[in-house]
Formats: C-alpha cells, sequence, structure tokens
C-alpha cells in the first residue's frame, strides 16, 4: 500500500507572517507607525483564500497572526481604552509595530549579507577548478531562467489562465441556419397561386410549408401583396375562414404603369414646324408685297 508523502515547501517571497505583513505595508505605501489593522486583516484574509484555492497549505503562524489582528482590532473598539501607569492611553498595535520594526531590521540585515556573500562569490581565486565547474554546471542547470519568478506572479498568471478556461467553456455559441428559401421567392410563390387560382383559401398558400420559418416567410409575402393591393383579403363562412381574391383592377394599372415606364421619352425638340415662305417670280426674284404678309408659323 502507498503512503502519501507530505512535501514542505518554502516560498522566497514570504518566509513568514511578518515578512507578509511588511509587503503589504510597502505595497501600499502605509504609515508602520499607524497601520490601519482592518484594511491589513482584509489583505490577509484574502492571502489565505487565493492559498486555500490553488491547494496550498500555509502554517499555523498565518493562523496566528490573524488572530492577534483581530484581537488587536477587537481592542481598539472598545469604549474604555486601556492606560499606562503614568495615565497615557496604550495603542493596541504599538507592539505590532515594534516587532514589524525588528523584523524588518533583521531582513535588511540579511539582504546586506547576502549582497556581500554575492560579491564575494565573484572573487574566485586562480586555479580553484573544482568551483569553476560547478558554476558552470549551475549555468547550465534547467529552472536557472525561473529564478526571479516571484509568488504572486505565478498566482495572477494562473488566475488568468483559469479565467481565460472558464470563459472558452462559457463562451456563447450562435448558430447560424441557411435556408431554401427567400423573401422574394415567397412572395413570388404566393403572387403566382393567388393569380392562377383567382379566388384560394387562406390554408391553401400555406399546404407548401416545410417548417415554421417557411410559414412565415409565405405570410410576410402575403402581407406585403396585400399591402400593395393585388389582392382583397375577405371573411369567408365559419370561424376565422378567410378568403384570398385576386384583383385584377390592380394588376391592369400596374401594366399600363409598367409599359408606360417601358416606352422611349419623346424627344420634345423634334416636332414638325411648317414653314410658309412667299412664292417665287418668274425671273426668280422674290414678291416683296407676298415676303411682307408672310409668317412663319410653328406647330406647337
Amino acid at each position: 500500500m502507498a503512503t502519501q508523502e507530505n512535501y514542505q515547501i518554502k516560498l522566497p517571497q514570504f518566509e513568514g507572517p511578518f515578512d507578509l505583513l511588511l509587503f503589504f505595508i510597502e505595497r501600499d505605501e502605509l504609515d508602520i507607525y499607524n497601520i490601519p489593522i482592518t484594511r491589513i486583516t482584509n489583505d490577509f484574509l484574502t492571502y489565505i483564500h487565493q492559498q486555500e484555492k490553488l491547494n496550498i497549505e500555509l502554517s499555523s503562524e498565518f493562523i496566528l497572526f490573524i488572530s492577534t489582528l483581530m484581537r488587536i482590532k477587537a481592542k481598539m473598539l472598545l469604549p474604555r481604552k486601556e492606560v499606562d501607569a503614568q495615565g497615557n492611553e496604550i495603542d493596541p498595535r504599538q507592539e505590532l509595530v515594534d516587532k514589524i520594526l525588528e523584523y524588518k531590521r533583521f531582513k535588511e540585515a540579511s539582504l546586506q549579507m547576502a549582497e556581500l556573500e554575492a560579491t564575494r562569490m565573484l572573487m574566485v581565486k586562480r586555479g580553484n577548478l573544482t568551483q569553476e565547474l560547478n558554476g558552470i554546471g549551475e549555468d547550465a542547470a534547467e529552472g536557472t531562467e525561473i529564478q526571479s519568478v516571484t509568488l504572486f506572479k505565478l498566482m495572477k498568471t494562473f488566475e488568468r489562465v483559469m479565467q481565460r478556461l472558464h470563459e472558452r467553456n462559457n463562451k456563447p455559441v450562435h448558430t447560424v441556419i441557411r435556408y431554401n428559401y427567400t423573401m422574394e421567392g415567397s412572395r413570388e410563390h404566393v403572387l403566382t397561386t393567388i393569380r392562377n387560382g383567382r379566388t384560394v383559401s387562406f390554408e391553401k398558400i400555406f399546404e407548401v410549408c416545410e417548417d415554421r420559418i417557411h410559414a412565415i416567410f409565405l405570410f410576410l409575402g402575403l402581407l406585403e401583396l396585400a399591402q400593395q393591393r393585388y389582392m382583397t383579403i375577405l371573411v369567408g363562412e365559419g370561424k376565422n375562414n378567410f378568403i384570398v381574391e385576386w384583383n385584377d383592377n390592380r394588376a391592369e394599372e400596374l401594366n399600363l404603369t409598367e409599359a408606360e415606364a417601358e416606352a422611349p421619352p419623346q424627344d420634345l425638340y423634334q416636332q414638325d414646324t411648317a414653314l410658309q415662305f412667299p412664292e417665287l417670280t418668274d425671273n426668280g426674284s422674290n414678291n416683296e408685297n407676298a415676303l411682307d404678309d408672310t409668317t412663319i408659323t410653328p406647330e406647337l
């Protein structure tokens, strides 16, 4: 039977609750001597919930630290404040501030020592072949390119991946259906049916319907033709019985209109004009009297 092994992972960013608290203070540029307990408590709770979503086990130090923050918050809400021997009001946050300052001093000292160590590591004695080989192996090792990756960067990237996966799985899908009939074809079918039958029942027009959408197309075509007075919808015998009747007058009117539209336009400038000229005499000269009496009359 296989036994489950417990792995302890040490994150380089936050080694404890004070490290995380110092990160929040520096990130939000808070006054270390006037810490907003409510805001810091909410940040800690958000951090713990995010770790729970990622199935990362937190040490008991974080839980204990949150309880300490809540205890400080409760003391600040009390109407009667605690006072010292001199009668001065005691700030419940003072103990926390002292611990943060002490932790900050130790952290800065450790960073300075780490810088000194890194500087010293760059100073290699001549002939130290073993250290040179170790350095080459470390540079060529896998995973060296992710040394600068922090926990929060990984968390943000993972959250974006999960969000994109959720959006992709819940992306709305639109189905476009292409029908074999059109509005013009449906209108032409209704027009042909009524023109051939002269008088047809309302139900006969929809005998060719393939589905609900086809019936809607035919009904819209029928309404359009009725609006253009190609036909007349009458009430027949019985209940909800309608009859569609062809309108011959409208058809003749439309035919005449189409014939006039297809006829070539007449040229108003090409009109016959009757001109009367004076008669010539035998010698070829014009008769002056006749010329005076001659008028040019255009036919309008």
